[in-house]
This record gives structure tokens, C-alpha cells and sequence, in this order.
């Protein structure tokens, strides 16, 4: 691991840089056990794939096998307009996914690496 030093006048100048996110929690919602679940999460996932395309969802991350925690999402929207965008998502209206949101700051042009490894 290289080492770099990081100066008090980095921090406050990086900062200053950060911008408004919105990240939401997933939770299994009352019918996530329902017949019909499996096919109304297909139906959220294709929603994410359009809100990804759009720029709204900037990173989604799916938690396969979590007993109270479903997802995770950072959006580039205000916590008022995700509160719209996951309401009207076809999973939470059905109960099969419940949510909370939280408004958090970020340094623009962040991302996940890949973990393709050879």
C-alpha cells in the first residue's frame, strides 16, 4: 500500500467539493414472501435499470440473502424527490420492499472499482 500523506488544507479544499446525495436502505417489506414477490422485484430491478440510465441512481448495490436489509442506493436527487421516485416504485407499493432515506454528501465522480479479478 502506498503511503500518502493528507494534509489538513487537502481535507478542507476536497470539502468543500462535496455535493448533495441521497442513499436509501432496502428492507424486506410485510409481502416480501408473497407468490407474486420474486416477479415484483424483477419489475424494481428493471425500474433501477431506467433510473440508472436517467442518472438518478447513481450506485445500487442488491443484498442477496439479508434478513433485514434488501439494498442499498445512492441517488443524485433530494431526499424529498427519492421519497417520490421510491414511492412510486412497483416493489414498495406492494409491500414486498420497505425503505428509509437519508440525505448525505459525496465527493462528485466517485465510484465502485472493479472486482474482476483474473
Amino acid at each position: 500500500m502506498k503511503v500518502i500523506t493528507i494534509t489538513d488544507d487537502f481535507m478542507r479544499d476536497m470539502l468543500q467539493k462535496t455535493e448533495s446525495y441521497c442513499f436509501v436502505i432496502l428492507k424486506p417489506g410485510p409481502n416480501r414472501n408473497t407468490p407474486d414477490a420474486d416477479k415484483i422485484i424483477w419489475e424494481h430491478g428493471r425500474r433501477n435499470f431506467v433510473l440508472r440510465a436517467d442518472g438518478i441512481l447513481s450506485i445500487v448495490c442488491p443484498v442477496a440473502g439479508g434478513k433485514d436489509l434488501a439494498g442499498i442506493g445512492i441517488f443524485s436527487t433530494s431526499v424529498d424527490e427519492t421519497r417520490r421516485i421510491m414511492d412510486a416504485d412497483p416493489a414498495v407499493k406492494a409491500g414486498v420492499l420497505v425503505y428509509d432515506a437519508y440525505s448525505c454528501r459525496s465527493f462528485p465522480g466517485d465510484a465502485l472499482p472493479s472486482n474482476n479479478r483474473v
